[in-house]
């Protein structure tokens, strides 16, 4: 008598793991709608020439700041080395590869927070468009 009631407590602890895996599953899912929220557009990169000039190339300042409502980190950024006649903060960005940067250390940028800021001098402005982030709702 008692293995049919233990073979019915097993059967209901099966089935609660399993409805545990498919919330997970659905809040991963959710998760991912959150992520969907932010767009490229969201993350804007404003650059301008400073006016100085640093070993014959001209200086850029460049700012990026995030309009989304959830937090980006591990942002990277397509940099191709970032190539520059004076040092760049490398708090601000660095490379991670010889095509890609990460801004910030790969802290989160938040909407409202300061922008992150860097100053770089070459030949022409690079253009900093967003590879991937790290979307946190």
């Amino acid at each position: 008598m008692a293995r049919p009631a233990l073979f019915l407590s097993l059967l209901l602890l099966l089935l609660a793991a399993v409805g545990k895996q498919c919330n997970g599953g659905a809040a991963a899912r959710q998760g991912e709608l959150a992520a969907g929220a932010c767009r490229g557009t969201d993350l804007v990169v404003r650059q301008r020439a400073t006016g100085r000039v640093v070993e014959g190339k001209p200086e850029y300042a460049v700012e990026v700041s995030n309009r989304c409502r959830c937090a980006q980190s591990r942002v990277l950024l397509r940099c191709y080395g970032l190539s520059s006649v004076e040092s760049v903060d490398p708090r601000a960005i660095r490379p991670v590869d010889g095509e890609r940067c990460v801004l910030h250390g790969g802290r989160p940028i938040r909407r409202g927070a300061p922008p992150v800021r860097f100053t770089y001098a070459w030949m022409t402005p690079f253009d900093f468009p967003l590879v991937s982030s790290q979307v946190h709702c």
